[in-house]
């Protein structure tokens, strides 16, 4: 953390508080075969209460890309690896107080595995209808922001990617209609 002395708006003299992370924050929406999102469900000390969210985690600045850093979370979190991996951007996590910033990836075409978390974790898996994590979301069952962004830039993403390629349109099939 650090004191900048600042003027204010109105000219007189300040203090702005600025806390700097030594990591910037990743999360991953991974979405099996099946449609089903992977969310991980822990207790979160500064709450005193169990969070379900997306596998998320730090990535150490200039150590390890945010790429990386999702695929260990990920790994490490649930077990899962993915083949494949969409970026689904950034964002600034709490701009009025602090430099964090946030990549999210959606992950999909996964393969279980065993997870392996931090000796700070006891983390619990379940898979549910990403409709039924995006309706949480949006209703207040799930609460933790990195999870809420990444499940609508998710969502996003998808619809886009839906409407640009509908059923039966595949680069190997661009027109399902014709025939020969």
């Amino acid at each position: 953390m650090r004191e900048d002395k600042v003027a204010r708006p109105d000219g007189s003299p300040g203090i702005y508080g600025i806390i700097h992370y030594k990591n910037i924050a990743v999360a991953v929406v991974p979405i099996d075969a099946e449609g089903k999102v992977i969310l991980v469900g822990q207790h979160r000390y500064v709450f005193d209460r169990y969070f379900w969210e997306v596998p998320e985690g730090g990535c150490p600045i200039g150590k390890e890309s945010p790429e990386a850093a999702a695929m260990r979370e990920l790994r490490e979190e649930t077990g899962y690896t993915a083949a494949r991996w969409d970026y689904l951007g950034t964002l600034e996590l709490s701009n009025s107080t602090s430099d964090e910033i946030g990549h999210l990836y959606l992950a999909r075409d996964l393969t279980p595995g065993s997870q392996e978390p931090d000796e700070t974790e006891e983390i619990e898996i379940k898979r549910i209808d990403f409709a039924e994590a995006w309706r949480m979301a949006m209703e207040g069952a799930i609460t933790e922001s990195l999870t809420v962004a990444a499940l609508a830039r998710a969502r996003h993403f998808l619809d886009r990617e839906a409407a640009a390629h509908p059923p039966g349109d595949t680069p190997a099939d661009p027109d399902p209609g014709k025939r020969p």
